[in-house]
């Protein structure tokens, strides 16, 4: 086996890593005004910057800013785009035994991606602070809609849902082109509907709301592909999907047999990122619809609780995992972010370093450094 020179890489993660205190204390003087915008992104630069060596430090090949601008993974983006509002809701998403802050999207005007997108400038600092491959971190366009469902579209803006699911492949296409432009090459769509759809429970979510949860994974297959069509040869798009990540709990459970096959062969991306750090997440085997010349990223070291794999546990599930698909198309990192909103999962610094350096580790022993 060999090492990878292009994403995704031996040993790689999934993006969000644990707010430093100086951004944690800094988000909170923000939010209480007592300091401006500007006094924050100063301490969110100098600590994305010391997080970057920390990663270069651990061996990782491909660096993220942690998401330490962020609040929510998928609500900061989605904010930003043209006719999307976000508003204080009255409860937040319900994970097992806890909940989010209350925050909720509209779609109140026709989609766009704006030129002056926040996001962009976020990348592009990343970019400047290191030598490695900097990898971007989005949600996926399905994160517009699973939430909100039709209630969330103002029918003034979209009269008819087909025009909505257009505009949004549209306004896809055009955020990766953006980033393309501002020199990423490697961008990942979270979206963690592709999971959810082989939970029954959410799958009777969305029936009871009048979806079909058949025909949605097809619709949102199609939007991602339309996200997709113009990418440029050296960019290298993937996706991840969990279960539901917040405070070390989850939402979703079932293991991927109903979607494997749509997933990997009929949505136009070059690898997957896929949470198999326990149980819920089911057996390695829909890994046999893997076509050639794509990758899954076996997300097999948990970020929600602290104590570290062991080497031999790891290249077990390696193993295993290896029945069902080439070993040469497989990678391994962490089965989530560390910090899919601010608040973070239930372990400490020393703990997630110690769980990156393991991935490293184990990766340059199976495939190679």
């Amino acid at each position: 086996m060999t090492s990878r020179t292009k994403p995704p890489f031996r040993a790689d993660m999934v993006g969000s890593l644990l707010r430093s205190a100086p951004v944690k204390e800094a988000r909170e003087k923000r939010a209480a005004g007592t300091i401006g915008a500007e006094e924050l992104a100063q301490v969110e630069d100098a600590e994305i910057a010391a997080l970057v060596r920390k990663q270069e430090a651990v061996g990782l090949q491909a660096v993220t800013d942690g998401e330490f601008r962020r609040a929510f993974w998928h609500f900061d983006f989605l904010e930003g785009l043209t006719g999307v509002q976000g508003y204080d809701a009255d409860s937040g998403i319900q994970f097992k035994g806890v909940a989010t802050k209350a925050r909720g999207l509209r779609v109140t005007g026709k989609l766009d991606f704006p030129d002056d997108h926040p996001h962009l400038a976020h990348f592009k600092y990343l970019a400047s602070v290191t030598s490695r491959v900097p990898k971007m971190t989005i949600p996926s366009p399905s994160m517009l809609h699973y939430r909100g469902g039709r209630k969330a579209v103002d029918p003034t803006a979209y009269l008819h849902m087909e025009d909505y699911y257009a505009d949004l492949g549209k306004t896809y296409a055009k955020a990766v082109q953006a980033f393309y432009d501002a020199g990423c090459r490697y961008l990942q769509l979270d979206d963690t509907s592709l999971s959810y759809f082989c939970d029954p429970e959410q799958r009777t979510m969305l029936a009871e709301r009048g979806d079909d949860p058949d025909r949605l994974i097809h619709t949102y297959r199609d939007v991602i592909n339309a996200a997709t069509a113009a990418k440029p040869a050296d960019m290298v798009i993937t996706t991840h999907t969990c279960r539901g990540n917040f405070k070390s709990t989850f939402i979703a459970s079932g293991g991927y047999e109903p979607v494997a096959d749509l997933v990997f062969n009929e949505i136009d991306v070059d690898g997957y990122f896929m949470e198999w750090d326990d149980s819920r997440s089911g057996g390695f085997e829909p890994l046999r619809f893997l076509p050639k010349g794509k990758h899954v990223v076996l997300g097999l070291v948990t970020t929600k609780v602290g104590s570290v794999e062991s080497k031999d546990d790891i290249k077990r599930r390696i193993e295993a995992a290896g029945r069902h698909a080439p070993l040469d198309q497989l990678c391994l990192s962490p089965q989530c972010g560390f910090a899919s909103t601010e608040e973070g999962n239930l372990l400490a610094e020393e703990e997630q370093w110690a769980k990156l350096s393991r991935i490293v580790e184990v990766a340059g022993e199976v495939w190679g450094r």
